[in-house]
């Protein structure tokens, strides 16, 4: 009889944009590959075909004047779809799965940044993701202004090649501080799941400290990451 296919882990990052987290997760996805494990990395909003449309419309500077309960749904809506297209089956088949944002942004965004409070988006994530949470999550945590400031700087330039994703930018710094201190309290209230990480430091200092979580965390015993730089 063949032996059932051990779920794969569920890794997620979180914080403010800026911060440095897609490219942590890519050099992660590098080093766990190079370490024979199986994985995928996805995106939200988007990850998906129907996902990335929805995105398209999310942070397109053109729709300001989105609702801030429909801005809710649709990031909903597209991480249903991740859920059902990429990350249940994934896991199911043994693969991990790294993912740039996740529920916690719903929380820390629309929840605090608009105001929708923590219930709303906690229930719906009961509804339409089925309570999957990720096995670890990385928040990196750096200051609004620098932050704000570094992804500003980002947006304009790739807008000028691809499309316009300004729109969150755009908020105000009151905004985005309420963000940051919404992602601080999750982490204090899920300390199990949700690692602090300082993102401040240069990247060749971060990333050896995420790897070690991830080890810590996740690995099993005896499992060792040679070359890692632990």
């Amino acid at each position: 009889m063949a032996k059932p296919t051990v779920r794969g882990k569920f890794i997620t990052f979180e914080g403010l944009d800026g911060c440095g987290k897609s490219t942590q997760l890519e050099k992660l996805a590098t080093e766990l590959r190079q370490h024979g494990i199986d994985l995928v990395t996805t995106r939200e909003p988007g990850g998906t075909i129907i996902g990335e449309r929805i995105r398209a419309v999310l942070l397109d500077s053109r729709t300001a004047g989105l609702d801030a309960h429909a801005e809710m749904a649709l990031m909903f809506a597209s991480r249903a779809q991740l859920i059902a297209e990429v990350i249940a089956p994934a896991l199911e088949a043994g693969q991990w799965v790294l993912c740039d944002r996740f529920t916690d942004s719903t929380e820390a965004y629309q929840g605090a940044g608009r105001r929708l409070g923590s219930d709303a988006v906690l229930q719906l994530h009961k509804v339409l993701c089925g309570g999957l949470w990720p096995d670890l999550t990385i928040l990196m945590d750096c200051d609004v202004n620098s932050s704000v400031a570094r992804a500003r700087r980002r947006n304009q330039a790739a807008a000028q090649e691809t499309s316009d994703e300004n729109r969150f930018e755009k908020e105000s710094y009151a905004f985005f501080t309420r963000v940051r201190n919404a992602f601080l309290e999750i982490a204090k209230r899920e300390p199990q799941r949700v690692v602090l990480v300082d993102a401040r430091p240069r990247l060749e200092i971060v990333h050896p400290q995420i790897v070690r979580v991830v080890f810590e965390r996740l690995m099993e015993k005896g499992f060792a990451f040679e070359g890692a730089h632990l």
